[in-house]
């Protein structure tokens, strides 16, 4: 199988500062200002072509960062990241502009992507209609709820047709009909061999969309395999910690980074 994500030794490191004149120290004084905040750390991963699969997670284990790092939204800060063909995110809000109407969105990200005016005006119509947008289309996004935000997010990225899909929580806002629109055409990539990286908290959708799954821990690799493999370990995990004191739920994450610290 040929591959189609090859992720290798990545990290993201952010600064946390406890104000604004922190952050304005820190980048004119020689001093290191702020807390070093590691979202991800040395995640290797591979999918092949027509992969489809599902990250997973509690809040905070780097799901949306490692999804943006290889949608090229947000860049690495170590490792490297290798894709086959091109890749689309969908997510709330992601590559929108606010003041811009949706209309305008449109034509400003399909020519972002190389596409021609012509071609632009051909796929306006689809986009819109798939988008349930009607009379809204004309309206500032910002506008918007969240989840008209996301049906025009992802009706533009089908729409576009691209090599890599990437869902970030996109199905999790809005009515159910469209998600379940959604998810039939997401189908349809799947059988075109699409590859798909699908970000959900919802472990249905994982069972009857994903073949693997990646399961990320504070920022690193836990586990990755079939969906059979990883789920029923996953589910086990979340029915103990949400059993957790807050306090425990602490010390869990502290063992976690130092066992980060530890491998690195």
């Amino acid at each position: 199988m040929e591959k189609s994500i090859m992720v290798r030794d990545v990290s993201k490191k952010y600064k946390l500062y406890s104000s604004g004149s922190e952050r304005i120290k820190d980048l004119i004084l020689p001093k290191s200002y702020g807390e070093d905040f590691w979202a991800l750390r040395n995640v290797d991963f591979e999918a092949e072509k027509g992969d489809v699969v599902g990250f997973v997670g509690i809040n905070g284990s780097g799901k949306s960062t490692l999804s943006n790092i290889i949608a090229g939204i947000v860049p690495e800060t170590s490792g490297n990241v290798q894709l086959d063909g091109q890749a689309s995110l969908i997510a709330v809000n992601s590559g929108l502009k606010g003041d811009l109407t949706g209309r305008d969105n449109i034509e400003l990200k399909c020519l972002m992507l190389g596409f021609s005016k012509k071609k632009i005006k051909q796929i306006e119509s689809d986009i819109i209609e798939f988008a349930e947008l009607e009379k809204f289309i004309d309206q500032p996004v910002k506008s918007y709820s969240s989840g008209m935000k996301s049906r025009l997010g992802f009706s533009i990225s089908v729409t576009i047709d691209p090599d890599i899909l990437i869902i970030d929580e996109a199905l999790s806002v809005g009515d159910k009909a469209f998600a379940e629109k959604s998810l039939e055409k997401m189908k349809e990539f799947k059988e075109k061999g699409k590859t798909m990286i699908f970000v959900s908290h919802s472990i249905s959708q994982m069972k009857e969309f994903c073949e693997k799954i990646l399961w990320l821990e504070f920022g690193m690799v836990r586990d990755f395999g079939t969906v059979d493999e990883i789920i029923p370990k996953y589910q086990k995990f979340l029915s103990s910690y949400k059993k957790m004191t807050k306090e425990e739920k602490r010390e869990f994450r502290k063992a976690a980074d130092n066992r980060n610290r530890l491998n690195n």
